[in-house]
């Protein structure tokens, strides 16, 4: 079977290139005269028109003029005149015009307008197509489907369609029958090949009937047109117009069935992938027939005229080749719907400056030739700066809506940033994540994959199949280096959603079938998505270390010196809240309550003395609360510390003990100058604080001395008391040990390190090193 479709598709090449080297020797050898006549009498022809730029046109013939002779003999007896309308395959020419006769040799260079467009163009299509076949040729060497066969058909035939329109222009029988035939066979292929493509994908897009039909019509023009050549009725030209409205009719029917059989198969796909490549399908039927059936086929059936020629229109057919091919071969196709939002757009803005444009053209028609191409010139040149004028402001006050989109990218946007806000753990992100993609991008599932900083997949969703992250490996690696980065494959796109230190999270987004390409909006909205994932992720994976630290921490029974320091920190913040709210609160109701005693004692002096004693003991006391408070206050948060340093913090703090606390405080600062962080200055108050109200609470000491100095880069606080001390061994035993736990921890959350001297009797000593 393999064979035979190879041998098929050799035939068919060998075929065409028979068939283009005798369309192109038609096409040169006999010139193109491009003039129509009709009969008017038993020995004369008239002109009834002229195709520009042709021979006929350059010499001068004009409708209306009236052929005598051709190649020496009677006008009725030239085949080509009188079967089908066509004043070709002429050597020499006699013309009345007017009263007078005209004898013209016909010959042309082969180098002219007309061959330009019968001969090299068509040649080169030819050759394009056949270039193209060829990839499709090897592409299913082992795939073997029918459908490449009947693409490559399709291709060669409408390649051959557009070549043999020249030498049937010339009036050859037999480029007529070619021309005729393969002319109705593009777009029965094509449905054939849709047929076929389909149905090797499992999907019937409609029954085979159809096709059937497609060709039966085909046979039964070819008979019309047999008919047509046989039997030379007595009023061959009316004749040769109705055959050519029947072939003409025969092709808008051919059109007609293919696009609604493809908008019926949309609805039978319409719930699977193949949904889009109909779509596509239908938009490409309808951009490449349309200018061909609106401005020659249905013109000349209904008023036998054309508005543009055949060969100028039939270049449009050439867009359902092309695209078929670039479908069939190409990994990912164009996003049309975004592209057809951009041609919507566009034709709109046109429509007023043509119309603008075409009115200019009018007006300096009659003006003076010498000005008009400068004149004309100047107003086209203002017309194109104002266009271009308006479309930027259009452009920015439309942007969101000029083109055609699936979803409103934003909208979806808000909804995945406002659903991961309630995650509680990754997965749900990741979920979430597959959820909005697969909702708005023609995607039908997607999974993640982990990949470390080698490049290695190290984990991958238990969902997804091992062959969709084998084949597009390499792409995973890539997307893996950068956030956002986006690298598109044939049915999807790979993208990288996050990364920590350690690894990547790369998505794989995938189809069925080959998908569009991503356009701008996609890309951008792909784009935000990984970075808010990414934000989401480095949260969830830094919360998730954390707990994992903190469980190997707890097994060890120790705090690191970053978690004291964070403790310390929040401790630190409780405590400037706790000063604060009695500042702000207690102590100023304190206070006024106090002035409202005051006020009371001035106002009773006659009261009885019981009376005036209470309230004297009263005010007393709130006296003896508000020091207290604003004490308490300033050992939560010691301002003085945060407005004039440590230093002086220090000196007031030992000032306080001094006044209040059994023992002498004496304080040998004032030679430290070394400049440091505000948590280190509040962490060694902190320190000294815990000292003294140990001193104060156990030591019973007389003297206490406290040094703080810098020794080369280290801060060095020393600590020694009088005291009754106590017994070494039994340092963090007895319930001395909360406040000496507390200094060691502030000691390690600076990374420093501390010594203990003391024995019963002997005092207390302790030496701080920073």
């Amino acid at each position: 079977m393999i064979k035979n479709l190879n041998k098929s598709y050799l035939l068919i090449v060998i075929l065409s290139g028979i068939l283009a080297l005798y369309f192109s020797y038609i096409n040169i050898k006999i010139p193109y005269v491009g003039a129509n006549v009709q009969i008017i009498s038993d020995d004369k022809l008239e002109i009834t028109a002229i195709e520009p730029k042709s021979w006929a046109d350059n010499v001068s013939i004009r409708p209306g003029d009236i052929v005598t002779e051709i190649n020496g003999e009677n006008p009725i007896l030239h085949s080509p005149s009188t079967n089908s309308g066509l004043l070709e395959q002429v050597e020499t020419l006699k013309l009345l015009k007017g009263n007078e006769v005209k004898e013209y040799v016909v010959s042309d260079s082969i180098f002219n307008y007309q061959n330009m467009f019968v001969v090299v163009v068509p040649l080169t299509v030819y050759l394009l197509c056949l270039f193209c076949s060829y990839f499709i040729y090897k592409s299913n060497r082992k795939l073997n489907l029918f459908s490449a066969l009947i693409l490559n058909a399709f291709l060669i035939t409408i390649a051959m369609a557009y070549l043999s329109g020249g030498s049937s222009a010339r009036g050859d029988i037999m480029s007529r029958y070619f021309n005729l035939s393969l002319f109705l066979l593009t777009p029965v292929f094509y449905l054939h090949f849709i047929y076929q493509y389909f149905k090797e994908m499992g999907k019937a897009l409609f029954s085979v009937k159809f096709v059937y039909f497609g060709y039966s019509l085909i046979l039964f023009n070819l008979l019309v047109e047999t008919v047509r050549i046989i039997y030379n009725l007595s009023y061959p030209l009316s004749f040769y117009s109705l055959v050519k409205s029947i072939n003409l009719t025969s092709f808008l029917l051919l059109f007609i069935l293919t696009f609604g059989l493809k908008l019926f198969g949309l609805q039978r796909v319409k719930y699977s992938d193949q949904k889009y490549l109909v779509k596509v399908l239908i938009i490409t039927n309808v951009i490449a027939f349309s200018p061909f059936l609106l401005l020659y086929t249905i013109p000349y059936i209904v008023l036998n005229k054309q508005i543009f020629p055949p060969t100028f229109l039939a270049a449009f057919l050439l867009l359902i080749p092309f695209s078929l091919v670039y479908q069939f071969l190409a990994t990912k196709i164009y996003d049309i719907e975004f592209i057809l939002g951009r041609v919507k757009y566009y034709a709109l803005l046109a429509v007023i400056p043509t119309f603008i444009g075409v009115g200019l053209v009018l007006v300096n028609k009659d003006s003076s030739p010498s000005f008009y191409p400068i004149r004309l010139s100047i107003m086209i040149y203002l017309l194109f700066v104002v266009v271009f004028y308006i479309k930027e402001i259009l452009d920015f006050r439309f942007r969101f809506k000029r083109f055609s989109e699936k979803y409103n990218y934003q909208d979806s946007i808000f909804k995945y940033t406002q659903s991961i806000r309630k995650a509680s753990k990754l997965d749900q992100v990741i979920s979430e994540l597959k959820e909005v993609i697969t909702d708005v991008l023609l995607v039908s599932r997607a999974s993640y994959v982990e990949v470390n900083k080698d490049g290695d997949i190290v984990s991958v969703d238990i969902q997804m199949k091992g062959s969709d992250y084998l084949l597009y490996e390499k792409e995973i690696r890539k997307a893996s280096h950068e956030i956002g980065k986006i690298v598109e494959v044939d049915r999807g796109f790979v993208i990288n959603v996050g990364e920590t230190d350690e690894r990547s999270f790369v998505m794989v987004c995938l189809s069925m079938l080959n998908t569009p390409k991503l356009n701008r909006d996609e890309i951008s909205w792909l784009k935000t998505l990984s970075f808010y994932t990414n934000i989401s992720l480095e949260n969830f994976l830094k919360i998730e270390e954390l707990m994992s630290h903190l469980q190997k921490i707890k097994s060890e029974g120790s705090n690191p010196a970053w978690l004291t320091k964070v403790l310390f920190s929040i401790e630190e913040k409780q405590r400037s809240n706790l000063a604060k709210d009695l500042h702000d609160s207690v102590l100023q109701d304190l206070i006024s309550l106090k002035r409202q005693c005051e006020l009371a004692l001035a106002e009773l002096e006659a009261a009885p003395a019981v009376f005036t004693d209470q309230l004297q003991d009263m005010n007393s006391s709130m006296t003896n609360i508000i020091k207290t408070t604003r004490e308490t206050c300033q050992e939560l948060r010691p301002q003085l510390l945060y407005d004039l340093g440590l230093v002086k913090a220090l000196q007031k703090l030992a000032a306080q003990y001094n006044e209040t606390a059994p023992f002498d405080v004496r304080l040998n600062a004032g030679n430290f100058t070394k400049s440091i962080d505000i948590d280190t200055q509040l962490n060694l108050y902190r320190i000294v604080q815990e000292l003294l109200t140990n001193a104060g609470k156990h030591s019973n000491a007389m003297h206490v001395l406290i040094m703080l100095v810098c020794i080369k880069d280290k801060i060095v606080l020393h600590y020694e008391d009088d005291g009754i001390g106590f017994d070494q061994n039994e340092l963090y035993t007895n319930h001395q040990s909360m406040g000496l736990s507390g200094i060691a921890e502030r000691v390690k959350a600076l990374n420093g390190t501390h010594s203990i001297e003391t024995s019963k009797g002997n005092g207390f000593k302790v030496v701080v090193e920073i």
